[in-house]
C-alpha cells in the first residue's frame, strides 16, 4: 500500500463534507451602541503617571489608549500581528501596550486593538484598526502627528492602509478635506511579501516533513489535505505537534542525546528548508493551526497554496526526497480570493518606513525584497525607506531601534529626506544614553536583502492565476 502522504488529496468538496456544522470561532456578542472609552488603572509597567483609557467598540474589538504625562502630540496606532485565532480579548491587547510601552517612554501617545475577530482577515483588521484611531480622537484631541505602526503580521494590515490615506503633500490637487488621519506608516519584522507568497515556506515544511517524518498525520490517522493544516474536528493540541516533532528529530534535546536517524532527519529538513532548527516547531504549528484557519474557515475549504513544481534540494538524496514529498494543487479561485484580501499592491500613498532584523527566524528578511518590488512596481518607491538590523528576533528589535525610527519617519513625513540605514545609524546613536545606544543602535547600514527566491523556490509565474504542471518525474497525488 502507498504511504499515506501518497494517498488522494480530499477535493474542496469532500473536504467541505468535513466541516462541522458550526466552524471554530463563532463570533461573540458585541455591544450594540458604541460607547465611549472609560478611564482605567492602566496595566502594570507602563511610565508613572500615563492615562488609560479603555472600551470595546460597537463591532466588538476591545482596545487600550494610552497618553503619557509630558505628550508630544504624537498619536501611534498599533496594528498587531499574528493573527489571533478565537475570540478577541482585552488581554492581548494589554500585552500589545506593555511590549510597546517605549512608545509612551518617547512622549508619544498608542492606540490598539484586539480587531473585531481572530483569524485572517487583513482588510477588515485595517478597518478595526482606523475605527480606533478615530475613537482616540475623539477621547484626546487631534493629535500633530499619527503614526501608524504595523507588526509581523499586523505590518502587512498597515501595508494595506498605506494604500488608501494620502497626505496634504503626496498628490497635489488629490487630498481630501480636513486632517488626514495618518502622516506615516512604520512597519516592523513584517509579514510583507503577500499572503499568497509569504506562506510558501510552511507549505514545504508540511510537506517535506511529511515525506521525511510521516507523522503528521500518523499512518493510523484519518487522512486529510496537507493544506487543511488540520481537520476541523482535531482535537491535537501544539503540544502534541512539537512531540511529534521531538520524536522525529530530536529537536529539543540536546545533540548528543538525538539518535543518528533523527540528527539525519533535523540535518534534512533545515537544509531543505532553510530554518533554523529553533524555528522548526513554531513553523510546523502555524502551518497547522493557521492553515485550518485560513482554509477551512476563510476560504471554505478551500486550497490557495501550492508546491507543484518545486524541486527541493539540500537533502543527502534530493531525488529520492522530491519522489516521497506530496503535491498540492491550488485552488485558482481561493488563491485569487486570499490575494485581494491579503496580498498587497504597492501603490503607497503614505511615507512608509519598514525596519526588519536581517536573521529574522519567522519573517524572513528577503520578504522585504518582495515587497520592494511590489511597490516599485506600482510607481511608489519614493514613498518606501527600508532599513535592517542586525538582530535574530521576530518580536522585537529594541528600543533605540524604534524610537529612532518613529523620529525619522516624522521629520520624513514633514518635509524632510526619506531616511536610509546609515541616517537611521547615524540617528539612533545621537539618542540620549537612557536608550542605551551603544549597545541597542544595531542598523545595518549597507545591507540589501536577496530576493525571496533565494530563500523560498518560487512556483509557478507570479500571477495567482495560472501555474505550471509539475516538473517531469515529480509524482502528483
Amino acid at each position: 500500500m502507498a504511504p499515506p502522504f501518497f494517498r488522494p488529496a480530499l477535493t474542496a468538496l469532500a473536504a467541505a463534507a468535513l466541516l462541522p456544522l458550526s466552524l471554530p470561532m463563532a463570533r461573540a456578542a458585541a455591544p450594540e451602541r458604541p460607547a465611549a472609552p472609560s478611564e482605567r488603572v492602566c496595566p502594570a509597567g507602563l511610565p508613572e503617571a500615563t492615562r488609560c483609557l479603555s472600551g470595546r467598540d460597537h463591532l466588538g474589538a476591545w482596545y487600550w489608549i494610552a497618553v503619557p504625562k509630558d505628550w508630544s502630540g504624537v498619536l501611534v496606532v498599533h496594528a498587531h500581528g499574528g493573527p489571533s485565532l478565537g475570540e478577541p480579548t482585552l488581554a492581548r491587547v494589554t500585552g500589545d501596550l506593555q511590549r510597546w510601552k517605549v512608545m509612551l517612554q518617547a512622549g508619544h501617545a498608542w492606540a490598539g486593538t484586539s480587531y473585531r475577530q481572530g483569524g485572517f482577515e487583513v482588510l477588515a483588521a485595517g478597518e478595526d484598526v482606523d475605527r480606533l484611531r478615530r475613537i482616540a480622537v475623539e477621547a484626546l484631541g487631534q493629535p500633530r502627528r499619527t503614526v501608524l505602526h504595523g507588526q509581523s503580521w499586523g505590518a502587512s494590515v498597515a501595508a494595506r492602509m498605506a494604500e488608501r490615506y494620502t497626505t496634504p503633500d503626496i498628490r497635489p490637487g488629490q487630498t481630501a478635506p480636513g486632517p488626514q488621519p495618518y502622516d506615516g506608516v512604520l512597519l516592523s519584522s513584517g509579514v510583507l511579501a503577500g499572503a499568497t507568497r509569504a506562506y510558501d515556506v510552511r507549505v514545504d515544511l508540511r510537506a517535506v516533513y511529511q515525506a521525511v517524518c510521516n507523522n503528521h498525520p500518523r499512518p493510523d490517522e484519518p487522512v486529510y489535505p496537507l493544506w487543511m493544516g488540520m481537520p476541523p474536528e482535531s482535537t491535537l493540541t501544539r503540544l502534541d505537534v512539537a512531540q511529534r516533532v521531538d520524536d522525529c528529530t530530536g529537536v529539543q534535546r540536546p545533540r548528543a542525546e538525538r539518535s543518528t536517524e533523527q540528527q539525519k532527519r533535523l540535518d534534512t529538513l533545515t537544509r531543505v528548508l532553510r530554518l533554523p532548527e529553533t524555528a522548526l516547531i513554531g513553523h510546523l504549528q502555524w502551518a497547522t493551526w493557521h492553515f485550518r484557519e485560513l482554509t477551512v474557515r476563510k476560504l471554505g475549504a478551500r486550497n490557495p497554496f501550492t508546491n507543484e513544481g518545486v524541486i527541493y534540494s539540500g537533502s543527502a538524496d534530493d531525488e529520492a526526497l522530491n519522489r516521497r514529498v506530496p503535491r498540492l494543487r491550488a485552488d485558482l479561485a481561493a488563491r485569487a480570493e486570499l490575494a485581494r484580501d491579503g496580498d498587497p499592491t504597492g501603490r503607497l500613498l503614505l511615507p512608509t518606513l519598514a525596519l526588519h532584523g536581517i536573521d529574522d527566524p519567522v519573517a524572513f528578511v528577503e520578504m522585504e525584497s518582495r515587497f520592494r518590488d511590489t511597490v516599485t512596481e506600482a510607481g511608489a518607491a519614493e514613498r518606501l525607506a527600508q532599513a535592517y538590523t542586525r538582530d535574530a528576533g521576530h518580536e522585537y528589535l529594541s528600543d533605540a531601534a524604534y524610537v529612532s525610527a518613529v523620529d525619522a519617519l516624522l521629520d520624513w513625513a514633514g518635509g524632510g529626506a526619506r531616511p536610509d540605514g546609515a541616517a537611521l545609524e547615524q540617528r539612533c546613536r545621537a539618542l540620549p544614553s537612557r536608550w542605551n545606544p551603544t549597545q541597542d543602535c544595531r542598523f545595518a547600514a549597507s545591507y540589501q536583502p536577496a530576493a525571496l527566491e533565494a530563500r523560498v523556490p518560487m512556483r509557478g509565474p507570479q500571477s495567482p492565476l495560472e501555474f505550471p504542471p509539475p516538473a517531469a518525474g515529480i509524482r502528483r497525488p
